[in-house]
C-alpha cells in the first residue's frame, strides 16, 4: 500500500464547529502531492456569523462569501475530491469536529470517513518546542506559506505527514500512523 491520502484544513467564521467558511484539500498519491481543492464559502444557519477573532485570524469576512457558494454545495464536492481518502489534519479532532458539525447542521450525511493526526505524528517523529502547524512546517524546511489560508494550512500538513514518513521509513500511511502509535480512526 503506498502512501495515498488528502490533509484537509478548515477556518471557520466564528466559535462554533458548525460555521466552516474555507477549506483546502491536498491529495498525496505514492508519497507525492497530485492535486488540491479550495472553496471559500457561507457557513450554514444559524452559524453564518463572523467573528472579529476569527476574521483576524484567516481575514475571511461575511462580504467575501456572502454571495457565492454555500457549505450546502460543497460538501458533496468535497467529498468528491476526497474519494474515500484517509483524511489527515494538523489537529484533526478540531476539522473532523467542523466536518461533522457543519454536515449536521445541513442534516447531511456523511459517508464513513476515516482519518488520522499530523499533529500527533509530529509530537512522536520530531523533537520541537512547539507543534503548531507553521512549527512543525518551519522544521521540515517548509518555511514560505500562508498559515491559516486553509489550501496552505492543508498544504503544510501534506508536506509535514510526506517528510514524517521518509523520516520514520514507513511506506504507507498506516506504517506511519503506527510508528506514531495511532491507528486510522473512523468519524462516524
Amino acid at each position: 500500500m503506498p502512501l495515498d491520502f488528502t490533509t484537509i484544513d478548515f477556518e471557520t467564521a466564528n466559535n462554533s464547529p458548525a460555521s466552516p467558511c474555507a477549506v483546502g484539500l491536498v491529495k498525496v498519491r505514492d508519497g507525492q502531492i497530485v492535486d488540491e481543492f479550495m472553496a471559500s464559502f457561507m457557513p450554514p444557519q444559524p452559524h453564518d456569523w463572523f467573528q472579529d477573532a476569527n476574521i483576524r485570524i484567516h481575514g475571511i469576512k461575511r462580504s467575501d462569501v456572502e454571495d457565492g457558494h454555500t457549505w450546502s454545495e460543497i460538501l458533496p464536492l468535497m467529498l468528491q475530491f476526497i474519494e474515500g481518502d484517509v483524511l489527515i489534519a494538523h489537529n484533526a479532532s478540531f476539522d473532523m469536529g467542523v466536518l461533522k458539525s457543519s454536515a449536521d447542521a445541513i442534516s447531511f450525511e456523511l459517508p464513513k470517513i476515516h482519518y488520522g493526526c499530523s499533529l500527533l505524528v509530529s509530537r512522536k517523529v520530531y523533537h520541537l518546542e512547539s507543534y503548531r502547524l507553521n512549527a512543525v512546517a518551519y522544521a521540515i524546511g517548509h518555511e514560505e506559506f500562508d498559515h491559516h489560508d486553509a489550501l496552505a494550512d492543508a498544504d503544510a500538513c501534506a508536506r509535514i505527514m510526506i517528510h514524517a514518513a521518509k523520516r520514520q521509513g514507513a511506506e504507507d500511511l498506516v506504517a506511519l500512523l503506527a510508528s506514531a502509535n495511532q491507528l486510522v480512526k473512523s468519524l462516524n
